[in-house]
């Protein structure tokens, strides 16, 4: 795929076309809508070419322009339901009512420093972004959530697209030497749980060491790595 800059047009085509990070659609006077980059980096496209977007190391999340699934930490109380800190520029709300089965009289104690797993259901440039924790579909927390124990690692957020991809060795090469648990969010932060710390610290070491913004070591490189960690 080519490399971009801000401003190219874009000549993405499918009929359900889905815009991930970097990629913006406008519309002309003539009603006509085109695509155009927001972002300098490496033009990319699912198999089917129907979902687009720009592959770059960038450590900031910018929910207008890629809304999804992420790992957040609450940050204060605000009325009936939180603020929480997104690693993107600004905070974004969590109502108290955006859980599985929540109710008024039901609904779940997050307090300060609390690590969730949530989606952005709203993500708008002139507007507070919001989450939920259930999936949008089904209504059920489907994994979403507060997340206990463990421990939250940052990294790019290509990594955390590659820890994403089914067909990358790192999750699979670890898993095969211990029982781990691993939530990855779209916003460069990774929660990884397991039942000695060690191993909690083997995965986020090699988490580290493999982010094509840090070591960028390759497979072979996290075997050696591993051995010498008497995991």
């Amino acid at each position: 795929m080519p490399s971009v800059l801000p401003g190219e047009h874009i000549s993405a085509q499918h009929v359900n076309l889905k815009l991930g990070p970097g990629l913006q659609q406008l519309s002309s006077v003539k009603e006509q809508s085109f695509i155009i980059s927001t972002r300098a980096g490496e033009l990319q496209s699912s198999a089917n070419r129907s979902k687009w977007w720009i592959e770059s190391n960038s450590r900031r999340v910018v929910c207008a322009s890629s809304p999804g699934v992420g790992h957040w930490r609450c940050c204060g109380r605000s009325g009936e339901g939180w603020r929480v800190d997104i690693g993107a520029a600004h905070v974004a709300s969590l109502d108290g009512l955006a859980f599985e089965g929540a109710t008024k009289r039901n609904r779940p104690n997050l307090k300060v420093g609390s690590l969730l797993y949530a989606r952005v259901s709203l993500a708008h440039k002139d507007m507070e972004p919001e989450l939920e924790c259930f999936d949008a579909q089904t209504r059920k927390a489907e994994g979403f959530g507060e997340l206990k124990g463990g421990f939250m690692v940052e990294c790019s957020l290509r990594m955390c697209r590659l820890l994403l991809d089914g067909g990358f060795y790192l999750l699979p090469l670890i898993g095969a030497r211990f029982p781990l648990q691993v939530a990855v969010g779209l916003n460069g932060r990774v929660w990884i749980n397991a039942e000695e710390a060690k191993h909690i610290i083997a995965v986020s070491r090699c988490i580290e060491a493999v982010d094509p913004d840090g070591g960028g070591m390759d497979e072979a490189g996290v075997k050696k790595f591993l051995n010498t960690l008497d995991v």
